[in-house]
């Protein structure tokens, strides 16, 4: 036991020394999906903000990604430390698209970041990448925070092609991007989205190191230092300080967790 406390302190003091030498802000999200809170109503709702109003504050940056229902009343009751984000936009500002809601819309209301292209986007809804290029550059032209997800399926990790899939959504992410300050990259393999499998944290480590290196060679060595990116599968409050060793690893976008304010408060309070 007493060599298990050791080494997971020596493990901090690390993470503790590679951040510092890093300029990158830590960045959580709680993206809650089609979740009212952990319910269906607006009690549960303002149960979980309650119970987030009343968590250790984050030392970190700290984002909900609430369902559009919710925005508006969230903003105006959860601190201040922690920003709303909308789920998704549609790249037009206004007209005949039922169902769907503009950047304009989301920035007049105050909500100033957007999660665009989760796996359940692209898998479930059929989002191509062209299209969430569009959502990205329509985004960041508004002067919004856009966390662009990436991922992999199982039979691809298994095959060893992780990166021959990222690479075309990194490239769709960097050919609409045209000010890197505005975007934070969201790995989420598939196969641990809700599952209960995760990426072992050397197995996250390497891929986000990857995706840097692809940054470096492709948009510039300074992007590739600047950019955070965050790993995005099953993250939680039993597993998230090993992932956050890795020096590449910046935040985490947390489904499940996040919708209990002390499980995810356990994950922010990890930076």
């Amino acid at each position: 036991k007493k060599k298990k406390k050791k080494k997971k302190v020596k493990m901090q003091a690390t993470r503790q020394s590679m951040r510092m030498m890093s300029s990158r802000v830590p960045i959580v999200g709680g993206n809650w999906k089609m979740n009212a809170g952990n319910g269906t109503t607006k009690a549960t709702v303002m149960d979980l903000v309650n119970g987030l109003n009343g968590a250790a504050e984050p030392k970190c940056e700290v984002f909900l990604g609430v369902p559009y229902l919710y925005l508006e009343s969230v903003k105006a009751s959860i601190k201040p430390i922690f920003q709303v984000a909308a789920q998704n936009m549609y790249k037009e500002t206004k007209g005949a698209y039922t169902g769907e809601i503009s950047g304009e819309m989301l920035t007049d209301m105050g909500v100033n970041t957007v999660i665009i292209g989760h796996s359940e986007r692209r898998d479930i809804f059929g989002e191509t990448d062209e299209l969430l290029g569009a959502k990205i550059a329509k985004a960041i032209d508004l002067g919004m925070t856009v966390v662009a997800c990436c991922g992999e399926h199982k039979e691809e990790r298994e095959s060893g092609k992780t990166m021959d899939v990222l690479i075309p959504q990194l490239q769709a992410i960097a050919d609409n991007t045209n000010d890197w300050s505005k975007l934070v990259i969201a790995y989420e393999p598939v196969w641990a989205i809700g599952t209960g499998l995760t990426a072992t944290p050397q197995q996250a480590q390497e891929t986000h190191a990857e995706i840097r290196s692809w940054l470096a060679a492709k948009v510039s060595p300074a992007v590739a230092d600047a950019v955070r990116i965050q790993y995005g599968g099953s993250a939680n409050d039993k597993n998230a300080a090993d992932l956050a060793a890795g020096p590449d690893i910046d935040g985490f976008l947390v489904g499940g967790a996040s919708l209990d304010a002390k499980k995810f408060s356990a994950v922010y309070s990890v930076f």
